[in-house]
């Protein structure tokens, strides 16, 4: 059933699964030996040509390493023509002088990349390559030169999150145009990092140290660099709690290539995952499918989807998600419900706030 309410503003597009490093939390445990994508480029036009029939949301060409499929430009070439806000996501070690030209021949917007540690210790430690911080340091020079914008993404676990602080002053001290402080999933690699996932505590000290940030630079008028957190989308209630105890009305900022959404999670609602098989998730970290976009067109898929059309009905959300008077801006993470519960519409586990309803029918039970 078609809902105008709900169209694609933003899709990640999993190229390829192959990837030059071997990162603790990759949600695709990507290697070198893993899987091209099993599309061709005339099945790529092909798509991109139905998705256009829906809308023109942003592109983000992404892997595993997306410069590692040959046809890379190509795809991105054909998504500029049709209208489509084209971008990559990188790790940075493949960026030279050609790569660069090319990006700015095929139209890239803005390219994505990570950086997890302040140091070269600390990242290459979490990306588990030697040099993998230097080469983000070099795809920056690189992309300076050729003037093309880049936004840092952060991922962290209890490995790193001590080094936060840093890595954000790290990021602006580079230039980027934002940064996105991740607090990773338990999928792909990160499953097996589970022990070191961010508890409910941990999450919350730094999402309120976010805010603290994010506070201090709309008060200063400081337009620099844009922050947000990623896949916690309780810090919208954080971050409205905190204004309405500080008695503040900030004015938030919004990335021109951003997700589409002014609320915490919106996967499957304004954006998807299309994975390397043309699997349609509602998010990059979203573990299952029902449906495949080279079987059937995006766009029935996009409106037909039994998991996408889920992701539209927060009223049918379970557990404290469903009783709670933030659920309008926040969404909970359908992910990390899957993960615990084995119900992508249960309660998010990571949040522990309790709603208003349930604290009243504590407090009058006899």
């Amino acid at each position: 059933m078609r809902n105008e309410e709900f169209i694609p503003k933003w899709l990640a597009w999993e190229i390829t699964r192959r990837c030059n490093l071997n990162c603790i939390h990759c949600r695709s445990s990507s290697t070198m030996e893993s899987e091209e994508g099993e599309f061709t480029f005339e099945e790529a036009k092909k798509l991109m040509d139905d998705i256009a029939t829906i809308s023109k949301p942003t592109i983000v060409l992404t892997g595993g390493e997306p410069l590692l499929r040959k046809d890379v430009f190509d795809i991105a070439a054909y998504g500029t023509e049709k209208g489509f806000r084209m971008c990559i996501a990188t790790n940075g070690a493949l960026v030279d002088d050609e790569v660069c030209k090319e990006m700015k021949r095929v139209g890239i917007k803005i390219v994505s990349l990570s950086l997890d540690g302040s140091t070269p210790e600390i990242h290459d430690d979490f990306r588990k390559q030697p040099g993998a911080f230097d080469a983000v340091i070099n795809a920056v020079e690189h992309f300076k030169r050729y003037n093309i914008p880049f936004l840092i993404n952060s991922s962290f676990t209890k490995r790193n999150a001590f080094d936060i602080p840093n890595v954000y002053k790290k990021a602006r001290e580079l230039g980027a145009k934002a940064w996105y402080m991740f607090l990773v999933l338990p999928v792909g690699r990160g499953e097996d990092a589970n022990e070191e996932l961010l508890n409910a505590e941990e999450a919350n000290y730094w999402l309120n140290w976010h805010y603290e940030l994010e506070k201090e630079l709309i008060l200063k008028g400081d337009n620099t660099i844009l922050v947000r957190p990623t896949c916690a989308p309780h810090y919208y209630r954080i971050f409205r709690q905190n204004a309405k105890r500080d008695g503040l009305d900030l004015k938030r900022r919004n990335l021109v290539f951003g997700t589409g959404g002014g609320k915490g999670c919106v996967a499957g609602q304004s954006i998807a995952l299309i994975d390397c098989h043309g699997w349609l998730k509602p998010c990059s970290y979203f573990p299952i499918s029902d449906v495949n976009v080279f079987d059937i067109p995006f766009s029935k898929a996009w409106f037909e989807s039994k998991i996408m059309q889920d992701m539209r009905k927060i009223d049918e959300f379970k557990g404290r998600c469903g009783k709670c008077e933030y659920l309008k801006i926040c969404n909970g993470c359908r992910v990390r419900a899957y993960w615990k519960y084995g119900d992508y519409m249960e309660e998010d586990p990571v949040c522990d706030y309790v709603p208003v309803k349930i604290r009243l029918k504590d407090n009058n039970k006899p």
